[in-house]
């Protein structure tokens, strides 16, 4: 067995700033041409398809539109559960890259030379739960720091890392593959999908349908995004909607938490448009919103075809807009930077509820069974106020590591060790001192540890996790308890700015911090857009 070796992980925390980019939203024909895929995210900006008598040459020529990433084999991002009637959740990481890699995309993004993946800009947890009736985007700010774990890109295995600490967003560099076992490893959730898009992405999907009504409480203008808009509503086509999406400067505190409230705007709206707009019963707009969108996207390669998308379709298009709630991960400062983020106590809670297939959106799938005998305890100490030593008896290198960092990524303790056990062992195993029992139940219900694993052990001096070669990847335990333990969807959503896509009345919070600088002074996006009397709005 290879040693790890003794190391600290740094602990994480939590605050308020969030990032996120661009995305679309995705539609099905309803009979011939009109059911609309009503699912938040760019995943809703999957489609509608294929119009009765377009036939096999229409099929074939979206289904070369679109461009695909193999996730390989051993993904290690989890495994979606199945209800007690044998249905499965969906779960999809919907992520915007700031790669310019052509033309367009550098004019757009007003440099070029970055090619490659790109940063995810925009990462969004799109979850559509096992029974169809409700779904949860969840976005995560681009500024968060994270433990990225060890991983490669399976399209250029020399695209590797051995893991570090970082903004979350990098990890898009190492290719989706590492992006998706990032956000895995973070929240928990298992992600079967990923879907992304670019900025000429978001141009072409605004342009077919027509152009986004949004609403600015305020006169605005983003000297970095360049959005100009006076307060009220308006139609965004083209780059307007781009400016929009990416503006960070203009909303909210002039963070990316207000680019992600924004984004939620403009997608429930477009998702409306999509629903309503006479332009589904169009042959010819039709075919162009299809053709935008496949071409705009990037997936993995079990979703690379027409028919695979259309499958997608059909499952989110059963979801009422009055039950996609849209929401962002909390976060708070990160007591290195303050700069930068790291996930608050109350996400643990969010990331359970999605793991859990809890709606967040009220009704009858809100109230979930009883966890089975089975599953951990609910927890009663903060995963703040436990530090963990994870002891590697596996034989598989690194897992003690892999594991203590998913813990920190959870907002345990920075306590928290990895090193190797003494001897390799078969079967993992949680234990404590007397006295630490509910923490050990915290360790216990993150990592879905059975409750016939914790026990308390008088030779050990705080909580320890010995994983066994039960226990050979991921960050979950296999086998564990069915689902999470129930949460509290109030407790899930404290602080998170949630909405649900049907809300008509939202307008973007313009920020009245000094975000932005015209000619080198700092002011308020409304000041600067009084000032700027020679820049036109970014719509008519």
């Amino acid at each position: 067995m290879t040693v790890d070796r003794e190391q600290a992980v740094p602990g994480s925390r939590s605050t308020r700033r969030a990032a996120s980019q661009s995305r679309a939203v995705r539609v099905r024909p309803r009979g011939r041409a009109r059911r609309v895929a009503k699912v938040g995210g760019i995943v809703l900006a999957v489609l509608v398809l294929i119009s009765a008598g377009a036939g096999l040459w229409l099929y074939n020529k979206l289904s070369g539109n679109i461009n695909t990433v193999s996730l390989g084999g051993n993904a290690n991002l989890g495994t979606e559960k199945a209800d007690a009637f044998g249905r499965t959740p969906i779960d999809i990481l919907v992520l915007g890259t700031d790669a310019r890699n052509t033309a367009e995309d550098c004019r757009l993004g007003g440099d070029c030379g970055s090619g490659g993946y790109g940063n995810a800009d925009v990462e969004m947890v799109v979850h559509i739960s096992a029974d169809r009736s409700n779904a949860t985007v969840m976005s995560i700010p681009r500024d968060t720091m994270v433990h990225v774990p060890a991983c490669a890109d399976p399209k250029n295995p020399k695209n590797a890392t051995q893991g570090y600490y970082g903004m979350i967003n990098s990890a898009l560099g190492y290719g989706p593959l590492c992006q998706m076992q990032t956000i895995h490893q973070l929240s928990g959730v298992p992600l079967s999908h990923f879907m992304m898009i670019s900025f000429s992405g978001v141009v072409s999907m605004s342009d077919a349908v027509g152009g986004v009504q949004v609403c600015v409480d305020n006169n605005v203008y983003d000297t970095y995004s360049h959005l100009k808009l006076a307060k009220g509503t308006h139609t965004l086509k083209g780059v307007g909607a781009l400016e929009f999406v990416r503006s960070r400067h203009g909303f909210g505190d002039g963070s990316d938490l207000g680019r992600t409230y924004a984004q939620h705007i403009y997608l429930s709206s477009l998702m409306r448009k999509m629903k309503s707009a006479g332009t589904l019963a169009d042959p010819g707009a039709l075919y162009s919103l299809a053709d935008s969108a496949t071409k705009a996207l990037t997936v993995d390669s079990s979703l690379g075809s027409v028919g695979s998308l259309l499958g997608l379709a059909a499952d989110v298009a059963k979801v009422p807009t009055n039950r996609i709630t849209f929401t962002t991960m909390q976060t708070m400062a990160d007591p290195n930077n303050s700069a930068r983020v790291v996930p608050a106590p109350g996400a643990q809670a969010m990331f359970a509820a999605i793991a859990n297939d809890q709606s967040l959106s009220g009704g009858s799938s809100a109230k979930p069974s009883a966890a089975p005998s089975t599953a951990p305890a609910e927890p009663t100490v903060s995963p703040a106020d436990v530090s963990v030593r994870v002891e590697n008896g596996s034989g598989v290198t690194g897992r003690a590591g892999d594991v203590a960092a998913a813990l920190t990524g959870k907002g345990f303790g920075g306590g928290t060790t990895a090193s190797n056990a003494p001897v390799q062992t078969a079967t993992t195993m949680l234990r404590y001192p007397a006295g630490d029992k509910a923490k050990a139940q915290t360790v216990a219900s993150a990592l879905g540890i059975p409750a016939a694993h914790v026990s308390e052990d008088a030779a050990v001096s705080r909580v320890t996790l010995v994983i066994g070669a039960d226990w050979t990847s991921g960050t979950s335990y296999p086998g564990g308890s069915a689902k999470p333990a129930p949460v509290s969807t109030h407790e899930a959503l404290s602080d998170s700015h949630a909405e649900t896509a049907d809300q008509t009345d939202t307008c973007a919070p313009v920020s009245t911090f000094h975000t932005v600088e015209l000619n080198g002074v700092p002011m308020t996006p409304s000041q600067a857009y009084a000032r700027a009397t020679n820049v036109p709005n970014s719509a008519p």
